[in-house]
Protein backbone atom coordinates (compact mmCIF):
# COMPACT_ATOMS: atom_id res chain seq x y z
CA UNK A 1 0.00 0.00 0.00
CA UNK A 2 1.24 3.48 -0.89
CA UNK A 3 2.34 5.45 2.17
CA UNK A 4 1.56 9.09 2.89
CA UNK A 5 4.27 11.54 1.92
CA UNK A 6 6.19 13.38 4.63
CA UNK A 7 5.29 16.99 5.41
CA UNK A 8 8.87 18.09 4.63
CA UNK A 9 11.93 16.79 2.81
CA UNK A 10 15.64 17.53 2.76
CA UNK A 11 17.19 18.80 -0.48
CA UNK A 12 20.72 19.65 -1.57
CA UNK A 13 21.31 23.38 -2.03
CA UNK A 14 24.06 25.89 -2.64
CA UNK A 15 23.92 28.86 -0.26
CA UNK A 16 25.60 32.24 -0.61
CA UNK A 17 26.91 33.30 2.78
CA UNK A 18 29.62 35.78 3.74
CA UNK A 19 30.67 36.15 0.10
CA UNK A 20 31.14 32.42 -0.49
CA UNK A 21 29.01 29.65 -2.04
CA UNK A 22 28.56 26.71 0.33
CA UNK A 23 27.18 23.27 -0.59
CA UNK A 24 24.74 22.22 2.11
CA UNK A 25 21.15 21.01 2.53
CA UNK A 26 17.81 22.51 3.47
CA UNK A 27 14.45 21.27 4.75
CA UNK A 28 11.55 22.29 2.50
CA UNK A 29 7.81 21.96 2.97
CA UNK A 30 5.90 19.56 0.73
CA UNK A 31 2.54 20.05 -0.97
CA UNK A 32 0.53 17.14 -2.31
CA UNK A 33 -2.66 16.98 -4.42
CA UNK A 34 -5.54 16.06 -2.11
CA UNK A 35 -8.73 14.92 -3.84
CA UNK A 36 -12.08 15.11 -2.05
CA UNK A 37 -14.70 12.51 -2.99
CA UNK A 38 -18.19 12.59 -1.52
CA UNK A 39 -20.16 9.36 -1.72
CA UNK A 40 -17.90 8.26 -4.59
CA UNK A 41 -18.21 11.50 -6.61
CA UNK A 42 -15.17 13.74 -7.15
CA UNK A 43 -15.73 17.24 -5.77
CA UNK A 44 -12.46 19.14 -5.33
CA UNK A 45 -8.69 18.89 -5.53
CA UNK A 46 -6.54 21.00 -3.22
CA UNK A 47 -2.80 21.24 -2.76
CA UNK A 48 -1.99 20.76 0.90
CA UNK A 49 0.50 19.41 3.42
CA UNK A 50 0.04 15.62 3.71
CA UNK A 51 -0.68 15.52 7.44
CA UNK A 52 -3.79 15.70 9.64
CA UNK A 53 -5.89 14.62 6.66
CA UNK A 54 -8.86 13.28 8.60
CA UNK A 55 -9.19 16.67 10.29
CA UNK A 56 -8.77 18.31 6.86
CA UNK A 57 -11.57 16.23 5.37
CA UNK A 58 -14.00 16.95 8.19
CA UNK A 59 -13.06 20.62 8.50
CA UNK A 60 -13.42 21.30 4.77
CA UNK A 61 -16.77 19.50 4.77
CA UNK A 62 -18.04 21.71 7.59
CA UNK A 63 -16.43 25.04 6.63
CA UNK A 64 -17.74 24.80 3.06
CA UNK A 65 -21.25 24.07 4.33
CA UNK A 66 -21.39 20.61 2.75
CA UNK A 67 -22.51 19.16 6.08
CA UNK A 68 -24.14 21.18 8.83
CA UNK A 69 -22.57 19.09 11.59
CA UNK A 70 -20.10 16.23 11.99
CA UNK A 71 -23.04 13.87 12.58
CA UNK A 72 -23.80 14.11 8.83
CA UNK A 73 -20.28 12.92 8.00
CA UNK A 74 -20.39 9.14 8.39
CA UNK A 75 -16.92 7.99 7.38
CA UNK A 76 -13.57 9.25 6.10
CA UNK A 77 -11.05 6.99 4.35
CA UNK A 78 -7.59 8.24 3.41
CA UNK A 79 -6.30 6.58 0.23
CA UNK A 80 -2.72 7.49 -0.78
CA UNK A 81 -1.47 6.86 -4.31
CA UNK A 82 1.55 7.72 -6.41
CA UNK A 83 -0.24 10.85 -7.66
CA UNK A 84 -1.43 12.17 -4.29
CA UNK A 85 -4.12 11.36 -1.74
CA UNK A 86 -7.86 10.76 -2.11
CA UNK A 87 -10.15 11.51 0.81
CA UNK A 88 -13.20 9.27 0.42
CA UNK A 89 -15.92 10.90 2.52
CA UNK A 90 -19.32 9.37 3.15
CA UNK A 91 -22.03 11.89 4.03
CA UNK A 92 -25.76 11.70 4.64
CA UNK A 93 -28.09 11.40 1.68
CA UNK A 94 -29.63 14.78 2.52
CA UNK A 95 -26.25 16.52 2.59
CA UNK A 96 -25.21 14.79 -0.65
CA UNK A 97 -28.40 15.87 -2.40
CA UNK A 98 -27.72 19.50 -1.44
CA UNK A 99 -24.11 19.16 -2.56
CA UNK A 100 -25.15 17.98 -6.01
CA UNK A 101 -27.37 21.06 -6.36
CA UNK A 102 -24.47 23.46 -5.90
CA UNK A 103 -21.67 21.24 -7.15
CA UNK A 104 -18.54 22.99 -8.27
CA UNK A 105 -15.06 22.02 -9.38
CA UNK A 106 -12.34 23.55 -7.19
CA UNK A 107 -9.31 22.03 -8.93
CA UNK A 108 -7.09 24.90 -7.89
CA UNK A 109 -3.89 26.24 -6.53
CA UNK A 110 -2.37 25.98 -3.10
CA UNK A 111 -5.03 26.56 -0.47
CA UNK A 112 -7.26 28.62 -2.75
CA UNK A 113 -10.82 28.60 -1.53
CA UNK A 114 -12.57 29.80 -4.70
CA UNK A 115 -10.47 28.70 -7.71
CA UNK A 116 -12.76 27.04 -10.22
CA UNK A 117 -15.99 28.30 -8.68
CA UNK A 118 -18.55 28.26 -11.43
CA UNK A 119 -20.44 31.51 -10.76
CA UNK A 120 -20.02 34.77 -8.87
CA UNK A 121 -22.86 34.09 -6.43
CA UNK A 122 -21.05 30.98 -5.20
CA UNK A 123 -18.10 33.05 -3.94
CA UNK A 124 -19.93 35.13 -1.32
CA UNK A 125 -22.32 32.60 0.18
CA UNK A 126 -24.87 33.50 2.87
CA UNK A 127 -23.41 33.28 6.38
CA UNK A 128 -24.97 32.82 9.76
CA UNK A 129 -24.70 35.62 12.29
CA UNK A 130 -21.83 34.93 14.70
CA UNK A 131 -21.98 38.16 16.71
CA UNK A 132 -21.12 37.58 20.35
CA UNK A 133 -20.90 39.56 23.57
CA UNK A 134 -17.66 37.71 24.30
CA UNK A 135 -14.98 40.10 25.57
CA UNK A 136 -11.43 39.63 24.31
CA UNK A 137 -8.69 41.17 26.42
CA UNK A 138 -5.64 42.61 24.74
CA UNK A 139 -3.45 40.58 27.09
CA UNK A 140 -5.12 37.34 25.88
CA UNK A 141 -4.33 38.08 22.24
CA UNK A 142 -0.76 39.03 23.17
CA UNK A 143 -0.40 35.85 25.24
CA UNK A 144 -1.44 33.71 22.26
CA UNK A 145 0.99 35.52 19.97
CA UNK A 146 3.86 35.11 22.44
CA UNK A 147 3.37 31.34 22.76
CA UNK A 148 2.51 30.50 19.15
CA UNK A 149 6.00 29.75 17.80
CA UNK A 150 6.48 26.92 20.29
CA UNK A 151 3.58 25.10 18.58
CA UNK A 152 4.83 25.45 14.99
CA UNK A 153 7.26 22.56 14.37
CA UNK A 154 6.78 22.53 10.59
CA UNK A 155 7.42 26.27 10.38
CA UNK A 156 10.55 25.95 12.49
CA UNK A 157 11.94 23.28 10.16
CA UNK A 158 10.92 24.74 6.78
CA UNK A 159 9.81 28.35 7.27
CA UNK A 160 7.01 27.64 4.79
CA UNK A 161 3.86 26.81 6.77
CA UNK A 162 0.85 28.77 7.93
CA UNK A 163 -0.71 28.03 11.31
CA UNK A 164 -4.32 28.18 12.48
CA UNK A 165 -4.82 28.21 16.25
CA UNK A 166 -7.84 27.94 18.50
CA UNK A 167 -7.40 30.13 21.54
CA UNK A 168 -9.41 30.67 24.68
CA UNK A 169 -10.35 34.29 25.49
CA UNK A 170 -7.38 34.45 27.90
CA UNK A 171 -5.01 33.47 25.07
CA UNK A 172 -4.43 29.83 26.03
CA UNK A 173 -3.64 27.81 22.90
CA UNK A 174 -5.97 24.80 22.72
CA UNK A 175 -5.13 23.48 19.24
CA UNK A 176 -2.66 24.44 16.49
CA UNK A 177 -2.54 23.07 12.94
CA UNK A 178 -0.03 23.86 10.19
CA UNK A 179 -0.27 23.61 6.42
CA UNK A 180 1.33 25.05 3.31
CA UNK A 181 -2.00 26.80 2.68
CA UNK A 182 -3.70 29.06 5.20
CA UNK A 183 -7.21 27.90 4.26
CA UNK A 184 -6.12 24.29 4.66
CA UNK A 185 -4.67 25.01 8.12
CA UNK A 186 -7.99 26.53 9.19
CA UNK A 187 -9.93 23.57 7.80
CA UNK A 188 -7.73 21.18 9.77
CA UNK A 189 -8.32 23.21 12.92
CA UNK A 190 -12.09 23.26 12.34
CA UNK A 191 -12.08 19.49 11.80
CA UNK A 192 -10.21 18.92 15.04
CA UNK A 193 -12.57 21.22 16.95
CA UNK A 194 -15.53 19.20 15.67
CA UNK A 195 -13.85 15.92 16.64
CA UNK A 196 -13.12 17.20 20.13
CA UNK A 197 -16.53 18.90 20.47
CA UNK A 198 -14.94 22.28 21.17
CA UNK A 199 -17.56 25.02 21.33
CA UNK A 200 -16.64 27.51 18.57
CA UNK A 201 -18.62 30.32 20.22
CA UNK A 202 -16.17 30.80 23.11
CA UNK A 203 -12.68 31.77 21.96
CA UNK A 204 -10.95 33.05 18.85
CA UNK A 205 -8.93 31.87 15.88
CA UNK A 206 -5.38 33.14 15.40
CA UNK A 207 -3.95 32.91 11.86
CA UNK A 208 -0.34 33.42 10.79
CA UNK A 209 -1.44 34.97 7.51
CA UNK A 210 -3.41 37.83 6.05
CA UNK A 211 -7.12 37.94 6.76
CA UNK A 212 -8.86 36.99 3.52
CA UNK A 213 -12.59 36.74 2.93
CA UNK A 214 -12.34 32.95 2.61
CA UNK A 215 -10.99 32.69 6.17
CA UNK A 216 -13.81 34.88 7.47
CA UNK A 217 -16.37 32.74 5.62
CA UNK A 218 -14.97 29.44 6.89
CA UNK A 219 -14.85 30.70 10.48
CA UNK A 220 -18.33 32.21 10.32
CA UNK A 221 -19.83 29.04 8.83
CA UNK A 222 -19.23 27.19 12.11
CA UNK A 223 -20.02 30.18 14.34
CA UNK A 224 -16.57 31.44 15.36
CA UNK A 225 -17.06 35.01 16.70
CA UNK A 226 -13.52 36.39 16.38
CA UNK A 227 -10.62 36.06 13.94
CA UNK A 228 -7.12 37.43 14.60
CA UNK A 229 -4.51 37.57 11.82
CA UNK A 230 -0.89 38.64 11.97
CA UNK A 231 -0.98 40.28 8.55
CA UNK A 232 -3.28 42.59 6.59
CA UNK A 233 -7.02 42.15 6.01
CA UNK A 234 -8.71 42.66 2.68
CA UNK A 235 -11.54 45.12 2.27
CA UNK A 236 -13.93 42.32 1.39
CA UNK A 237 -12.92 40.39 4.50
CA UNK A 238 -13.71 43.44 6.65
CA UNK A 239 -17.07 43.94 4.96
CA UNK A 240 -17.96 40.27 5.30
CA UNK A 241 -16.92 40.17 8.97
CA UNK A 242 -19.01 43.26 9.67
CA UNK A 243 -22.04 41.79 7.90
CA UNK A 244 -21.97 38.56 9.89
CA UNK A 245 -21.06 40.14 13.22
CA UNK A 246 -17.53 38.77 13.52
CA UNK A 247 -14.79 40.61 15.41
CA UNK A 248 -11.88 40.95 12.95
CA UNK A 249 -8.39 41.88 14.15
CA UNK A 250 -5.30 42.10 11.95
CA UNK A 251 -1.66 43.27 12.01
CA UNK A 252 -1.43 41.45 15.35
CA UNK A 253 2.04 41.84 16.80
CA UNK A 254 3.60 41.42 20.20
CA UNK A 255 2.44 44.76 21.55
CA UNK A 256 -0.10 46.01 19.00
CA UNK A 257 -2.98 45.06 16.73
CA UNK A 258 -5.72 46.74 14.71
CA UNK A 259 -9.42 46.10 15.37
CA UNK A 260 -11.50 46.42 12.20
CA UNK A 261 -14.95 45.26 13.34
CA UNK A 262 -16.81 44.90 16.66
CA UNK A 263 -14.28 47.07 18.44
CA UNK A 264 -16.56 47.13 21.50
CA UNK A 265 -15.58 43.48 22.17
CA UNK A 266 -11.91 44.37 22.83
CA UNK A 267 -10.88 45.53 26.28
CA UNK A 268 -7.64 46.53 27.93
CA UNK A 269 -6.80 44.86 31.24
Amino acid sequence: MQELAAASSNVAIRRLRAGALIDTSDDVIEEVPIAFEYNGISHAVMLASPQDLEEFALGFTLSEGICRSSSECYDIEIVPSIDGVTLQIQISSEAFAKLKEKRRNLTGRTGCGVCGTESLNQVLRPLQQCESDQVLHASGIQHALAHLSAHQPLTRVTGGAHAACWCMPDGKLVAVFEDVGRHNALDKLIGSMAQRRIDPRHGFVLMTSRASVELVQKAATIGIPALVAISAPTGLAIQTARNCGMCLIAFARKNEFVVYTNEQNIKMD
